[in-house]
This record gives C-alpha cells, sequence and structure tokens, in this order.
C-alpha cells in the first residue's frame, strides 16, 4: 500500500518528505509520478485535476490536505466506497483566528482608510467604532468558526454565532439554521466560515447583505463560491456594505481583469487566513494511514450528505 500525493498549484515535496520524517517507512509519491497506481489506497489532494481517480483501482482513502472538501465531493469519479477525510489540526483554527481578528480590528479603527490616505498625503482622523458598538457574526461554528468566535469573544467582542446545530459556547449566543434573518439582524461583521455544500453556495448574496445591520462589513474565508460577486459589488457601490474582506474567490489566482482589483473598499488576501503546515498535518496523516491498513475508524471522516 502506498500514499499518493496530489496537487496542481502546490508543491507537495514538504509534505513528502514531513511524512517520512514521522515515518521512513512509508512507500509514497508525487502525482503525477506514480509508478504503480495499482499500490494506491491512501490519497492526498488539494485542488486535484479531476476525473483522475479512475486510474487507481484500489483506492479506498482520499484526505484532503486542508479542513474544505468541496474540491473532492465535486468529483464524480470518486467511488462511493473511497473514504473521504480531512484535515483538522490545531495551527489551521489558531491562524485563521488570528486572521478574523486581525481584519475585525482594521475595520473598528479605519486602517483601510487610513491606509488610502496615507497614498494621497491625506492627514485626518477618522472616527473609530467602540467594540461594543459592533457584533461580529460567525457563520459556521465547526471548528474553525468555534476558535475564531471565541478569540474575539476573549478580546471584547460581542459575538453571535450560526449553524445548523446550536452550539453552546460560553458568552457567545448561537442561531440555528431556521433563525438565519434574526442572526443577521443583529450582526454588524459576518465572518463567512461555513463549509461549501449545494445549501450554502451563493449564499452571501445581495437579500443576506439587506439583512445585516448597518453599518455593516463582510470577511469571506471560507470558501469564493459562497459569495455571488456582482451582488457584493452592488452592496458596496449602494453603500449596503461598508467594506469587505476577502481571502478567498471563486477563481484562484484572482484574474488581473477581475472588478474586485483596485476597489478602495475590498481588502483582497491570495488565499492566506490559515495555511497548512507539512510537519503538523504529516503526523495525522500517518495515523489515519495507518488506520486504513489495519481497518479501523478514520479520524476527521467525511460525511457526504453534510458535505464536511
Amino acid at each position: 500500500m502506498s500514499i499518493l500525493l496530489v496537487a496542481q498549484r502546490r508543491d507537495m515535496k514538504p509534505f513528502r518528505d514531513a511524512i517520512l520524517n514521522v515515518d521512513p517507512n512509508i512507500d509514497i509519491e508525487i502525482w503525477p509520478n506514480s509508478t504503480n497506481p495499482g499500490r494506491v489506497q491512501f490519497a492526498v489532494a488539494w485542488h486535484h485535476p479531476q476525473q483522475i481517480w479512475k486510474s487507481y483501482p484500489n483506492l479506498k482513502v482520499i484526505s484532503s490536505l486542508g479542513a474544505g472538501v468541496d474540491h473532492l465531493l465535486k468529483d464524480s469519479s470518486i467511488p462511493e466506497h473511497v473514504q473521504l477525510t480531512r484535515v483538522v489540526v490545531p495551527s489551521l483554527a489558531d491562524q485563521m483566528s488570528d486572521y478574523v481578528l486581525t481584519a475585525v480590528l482594521n475595520i473598528i479603527r479605519n486602517s483601510e482608510i487610513y491606509r488610502d490616505q496615507q497614498q494621497e498625503s491625506i492627514w485626518k482622523n477618522q472616527p473609530a467604532h467602540l467594540k461594543d458598538e459592533l457584533t461580529v457574526g460567525v457563520m459556521g461554528m465547526g471548528e474553525l468558526g468555534s476558535t475564531t468566535a471565541k478569540r474575539l469573544y476573549s478580546n471584547g467582542f460581542t459575538v453571535n454565532g450560526w449553524a445548523q446545530s446550536r452550539k453552546e459556547l460560553d458568552g457567545i449566543s448561537t442561531f440555528t439554521a431556521g433563525n438565519l434573518g434574526e442572526f443577521l439582524n443583529q450582526s454588524n461583521i459576518l465572518v463567512n466560515l461555513l463549509p461549501l455544500t449545494p445549501q450554502t453556495e451563493g449564499i452571501l448574496d445581495l437579500d443576506l447583505f439587506k439583512e445585516l445591520k448597518k453599518p455593516a462589513f463582510i470577511i469571506n474565508v471560507a470558501r469564493g463560491k459562497h459569495l455571488i460577486e456582482e451582488d457584493l459589488v452592488y452592496a458596496l457601490d449602494k453603500e449596503l456594505i461598508t467594506h469587505a474582506v476577502l481571502d478567498v474567490f471563486s477563481t484562484e489566482p484572482l484574474p488581473e481583469s477581475h472588478p474586485f482589483w483596485g476597489r478602495k473598499k475590498i481588502t483582497i488576501t491570495p488565499h492566506i487566513a490559515s495555511v497548512t503546515d507539512p510537519d503538523e498535518v504529516a503526523v495525522l496523516l500517518v495515523e489515519n494511514y495507518k488506520r486504513a491498513l489495519s481497518g479501523m475508524e478514520l479520524l476527521n471522516e467525511v460525511n457526504r450528505k453534510r458535505g464536511y
């Protein structure tokens, strides 16, 4: 049994080396240089080429390299019997909560406005928002969302959460699927950390923007396809949304001709809010690899019906 590492836009050599540091006896290859596809029973994938799995007849498990699994679920070439897992490690949640906290602080202190003023040599005070004036709403209360909500709360923010089922977090009010409108009406700064499913694709649209408490801000750190891009542009132009912080996009890298570039009301980062560390994730991958060999229950197995 061997492990195959598959990615189109990522150097997988550091992950191979990290896995071998954990267990040097593992047989591991990097796509497309697989010399014996029949031996591959465990794969690790990140934005892999669609329909490649037909070449691996004995595949049993595919692990996403991150917390998101939409790139796997949309690939119809993955047989139903193949188990899917995802990576959930402490550093991913820690990085994500740091990114969101930084974005929220930049919002309340007008950091983007001061950056623009600096470019034009303008010395002008801008009224800052107080922490108790704005409520942060976190959509998606899984590992990343819960950690982010707790980080914001511990830094003095009023925080609400929204998820399919109610969560019990000290100091944080949580809303469930049937109470989305109530959740939005109380949220000024909306942080999207939902999994991408057929139900959540396109959820960040004009109707949602209209329901947010004003002033309203958007932070999208989940998936680009959660956002209807033209609706955001319209909402910014009509001042329904004051500012948007975007780390993920429907097309990545973001094309040079994209209308988001150059807009002062949009902050763009290149999908760096939470980056998988090879050494940390290697321990989890080796553990699941050995569990698969032994027929044991896998860690962080994905429920295909739920989409996460």
